[in-house]
């Protein structure tokens, strides 16, 4: 799986002559004199590069590369923060590279309603004490209907059906906490995330929000990185709006069983769970502004078209989360579909990081 390890690493290193091939990193390790240098080579593919928990005093002009085999480069320390920075590019580039190979050869085995949109490491933050906080890495895929968690990058079919976690694209949003401009200058993006949103020592970070309200933090090495995550969760979610079409959920007001359909033809559609009568329609457009309580309960303002008036539907959902998450989904789906550059327009990470402006 990975390249041989041409030489045990000798002795304490002090510095390394570094350079990416094709399938890989190559390091060479000088020691002193009389001694023979060592070298190590790491397979690329699916390799996790990472600075999230080294030590804060290397974290700046560090970084390791982990294989999946195993084989490490250790801490690749730098002289420079650019020489850092520069070889950081590098190596994301090429594993990038071998990835994208990766997903393509993975593609050809699935349906084209399963396809792999996009798939990498990325560090998962834990709640520590106080500002405290440890990571750890986590691989994630976008693939087909669903966002896939993994411990360990999936090398075959079956380990697709071995997730840790999933969850439906349409059910999750995606949310930037901050860009890093520089190493000291700080654009906060505050996109309602509390006051997390703000502590975060990573400096490319984004939030998956999933159901009742919960949320996981993420972060990446490079700030091309988290606008092609940004990017690719935004057409990913936008290709199973339009495969699935329309989304029920059940729902009550009142006492009454109801159930609440999303649809990316109609708009919102609510009807009797047991007689199945239409209760209430109204298109996207219609809908003028929600607001929620926070817990199951939400109220939606439609206008009618013939009399500009003001309609108020109050509704009781089990898992409110996932139903205004779904509505957010399609309605960004009809606005995409009707303004091709609308998800382009709402990318914060790609106005600041435009594709490969980092490599």
């Amino acid at each position: 799986m990975g390249f041989e390890v041409l030489n045990v690493l000798l002795g304490n290193v002090r510095s390394r002559a570094s350079w990416v091939c094709d399938h890989g990193l190559c390091c060479v390790s000088p020691c002193g004199s009389g001694q023979r240098g060592s070298s190590v080579g790491v397979h690329e593919p699916l390799g996790l590069l990472c600075r999230a928990w080294l030590p804060s005093s290397h974290r700046s002009g560090a970084f390791e590369v982990l294989a999946l085999d195993g084989v490490s480069t250790g801490i690749l320390q730098f002289h420079t923060a650019q020489e850092s920075t520069d070889w950081l590019r590098a190596v994301s580039a090429n594993i990038g590279d071998l990835t994208l190979q990766t997903m393509r050869v993975a593609n050809e085995c699935c349906s084209p309603c399963d396809q792999v949109v996009h798939m990498g490491w990325v560090s998962e933050r834990l709640e520590g004490t106080g500002s405290c906080h440890t990571f750890r890495p986590k691989f994630l895929a976008l693939k087909g209907s669903s966002l896939h968690v993994f411990s360990i990058p999936p090398v075959s079919t079956l380990d697709w059906v071995q997730a840790e976690k999933t969850y439906n694209l349409c059910e999750v949003l995606f949310k930037l906490h901050k860009l890093w401009l520089s190493e000291d200058c700080w654009l906060h993006t505050d996109l309602g995330l509390g006051p997390h949103g703000f502590e975060d020592p990573q400096p490319y970070c984004f939030s998956v929000l999933v159901s009742h309200g919960q949320s996981r933090i993420f972060s990446v090495e490079l700030g091309s990185e988290l606008a092609t995550w940004e990017r690719s969760f935004q057409r990913a979610t936008f290709m199973e709006v339009q495969r699935t079409g329309s989304r029920t959920y059940a729902c009550s007001w009142q006492g009454e069983t109801l159930c609440f359909t999303v649809d990316f033809a109609l708009g919102f559609t609510c009807f009797d769970s047991k007689t199945k009568n239409v209760l209430w329609r109204f298109k996207f457009s219609q809908l003028k502004g929600s607001s929620d309580d926070g817990n199951t309960r939400v109220k939606l303002l439609f206008q009618h078209l013939d009399t500009r008036q003001i309609e108020v539907k109050e509704l009781e959902f089990p898992d409110l989360t996932a139903v205004l998450h779904c509505v957010h989904a399609f309605l960004a789906a009809k606005v995409a579909s009707v303004d091709p550059a609308f998800l382009d327009s709402q990318s914060i990470a790609r106005k600041v990081f435009p594709f490969n402006a980092e490599r």
